[in-house]
């Protein structure tokens, strides 16, 4: 038995046969031409087959794993068609007299050192993009077929990487996991492997080896292990695992429709945090009480320049409508730091993370958000949505904010449009907003705090950099009693609390912050349910009597 060790993409166990999945070396050569523009007409047809495969891609995606993560299939197809790339392969081809697919390996390779060498985690994962459409490029040039995962019976897929193209066109009922041994969890093939539901380990310590192929492999998601050849005693405790997940995904099943009630009568809100519209099936599937996170900044990543007010009303009354009188929280656009649109023509800033981000572009470029606010309270009329301004520092910024919205709400009057009257709250994600969070509390309905963010600005860690791991400690004293502090201060002003970070899903902190008073909890949809059953299952008095002995 061989054991490996690598970073869980998905959590769940999968036990199977091992298919291991080697692409094709692309053997470049350098070629001297006689006639260039024969060379550029060639790379001319190989470019419009690459973008109609990608458009193909895009289309497939889009029904398995919705518009946002279909969206990377968009972004290939923008690289393909990038001025600066197609300029440089022609320079190549024309300067040095030399064969189209020399001059795609050549610059892909620069284009992908150029985007590791970055600073920026979103911008080094750029560099897996681009070796992606060179590889297309050089695949069509050769006149070979653009490589897939074939199984013929389910099996866990072994590879060095996967690429994002190669991952959506897994055949999910022939995959039963995928191990790589490069490989980030914030790379587009992680997020696609999430959304599908498919167990996932990446940067694996192992070494990629034929002989591993037909044999026997388990993935055990929880610890990200991968087992290869494994012992009668491995197999059966995790066949006696995989047994008990099965039994406990239905027991769960049962839990819809009841109350978040604690035993000694304590009431929460479980609600759900999306990116786009087609989430809506898991959210109401996974019985949620409304949407506590509605992250509408995906509407601008899905979009090569600014999105319409009517295009935004469209969305946010569609999510309104189907959730049929549930709360539905929308966060105001939060680009900036990891998320990035080109045409914001953002200036580079050395730590986008602390830059101009979230609020910070909406009060500086009030044109931006007045949009959105007049999408979001047309959209209100047609349901109880509610709006969450992000990354809120100070009470100065919250009383712009009112500034521009009864601006808004005048226009919509004078033009005689209809519109709602939403909720209003703050994110709290910030040491600055939590500590006069007594006084933030008296401007707003609601808040919700962001325990991502809150950690990372709260221990001066980047969460998204490995080698800090040993450093972040997601349960730090500060952090909780930030929290506690959030939502005390919350109750006295009569407003209600809530946790929209990943803590909130966190179970070993559900009875703490049910002892804290937290009052609504929002979560990726598949943590709903098991939220639920700890909620059901504890009485919070005694908890707290306990702590305190």
């Amino acid at each position: 038995m061989q054991v490996y060790n690598g970073k869980s993409v998905f959590g769940g166990i999968a036990i199977g046969k091992i298919s291991v999945y080697q692409k094709k070396e692309q053997q470049v050569k350098r070629v001297k031409v006689e006639d260039p523009d024969q060379e550029m007409a060639r790379y001319g047809k190989a470019k419009a087959e690459g973008i109609r495969q990608l458009q193909g891609l895009y289309d497939k995606a889009l029904k398995e794993v919705g518009e946002a993560n279909a969206a990377i299939f968009e972004v290939h197809q923008m690289m393909m068609e990038d001025d600066g790339y197609n300029e440089s392969v022609e320079n190549i081809v024309r300067s040095q007299g030399v064969n189209a697919e020399y001059a795609v390996a050549t610059t892909g390779d620069n284009y992908a050192q150029m985007f590791s060498a970055m600073d920026d985690d979103y911008m080094r994962e750029r560099a897996a993009d681009v070796r992606d459409i060179s590889e297309r490029l050089l695949t069509i040039l050769n006149g070979e077929d653009t490589g897939s995962v074939d199984a013929d019976e389910p099996k866990i897929i072994v590879a060095e990487d996967l690429a994002p193209s190669e991952t959506v066109q897994l055949d999910k009922d022939k995959v039963l996991s995928f191990v790589t041994v490069k490989g980030s969890l914030n790379s587009h093939t992680a997020i696609l492997a999430r959304t599908m539901a498919i167990p996932a380990l990446v940067n694996t310590s192992m070494t990629l080896d034929s002989v591993m192929d037909g044999k026997l492999g388990i993935v055990d998601g929880a610890s990200g292990t991968f087992y290869v050849d494994p012992d009668e005693k491995t197999l059966e405790e995790m066949k006696k695992r995989q047994e008990e997940d099965l039994s406990r995904k239905q027991l769960l099943q049962t839990l819809k429709g009841k109350d978040n009630v604690t035993l000694d009568g304590q009431k929460v809100m479980l609600y759900a945090n999306i990116g786009n519209i087609k989430d809506l099936a898991t959210v109401i599937q996974n019985d949620a009480g409304g949407i506590g996170l509605f992250r509408s900044e995906f509407i601008y990543l899905e979009k090569e320049d600014f999105p319409t007010e009517e295009e935004q009303f469209q969305i946010y009354r569609q999510v309104a409508q189907t959730m049929a009188g549930k709360r539905v929280i929308i966060r105001t656009l939060d680009i900036g730091a990891d998320k990035q649109c080109d045409y914001f023509h953002m200036e580079h800033e050395e730590n986008p993370a602390l830059g101009c981000r979230a609020i910070r572009i909406c009060l500086t470029r009030p044109e931006i958000f007045k949009t959105q606010l007049r999408a979001l309270f047309r959209a209100s009329v047609f349901g109880r949505i509610a709006i969450m301004y992000p990354m809120i520092t100070s009470v100065q910024e919250v009383r712009q904010i009112k500034k521009i919205v009864e601006e808004v709400k005048q226009e919509l009057t004078s033009q005689g449009v209809e519109f709602g009257n939403p909720e209003q709250g703050i994110m709290i994600e910030t040491p600055a907003a939590a500590i006069i969070s007594d006084n933030l509390a008296k401007e707003v309905d609601f808040f919700s705090i962001g325990t991502n963010d809150l950690s990372q600005y709260t221990m001066a860690i980047d969460r998204q950099n490995p080698q800090l791991d040993p450093f972040f400690d997601p349960h730090h004293p500060a952090v909780l009693r930030m929290i506690s502090m959030v939502v005390e201060n919350a109750h006295k002003a009569g407003i209600w609390a809530g946790i929209c970070g990943e803590l909130g899903a966190d179970q070993s902190l559900t009875k703490e912050f049910l002892a804290m008073g937290v009052d609504e909890l929002s979560v990726s949809p598949g943590s709903i349910l098991p939220l639920r059953k700890i909620i059901l299952e504890t009485n919070v008095g005694e908890y707290k009597a306990g702590k305190e002995c």
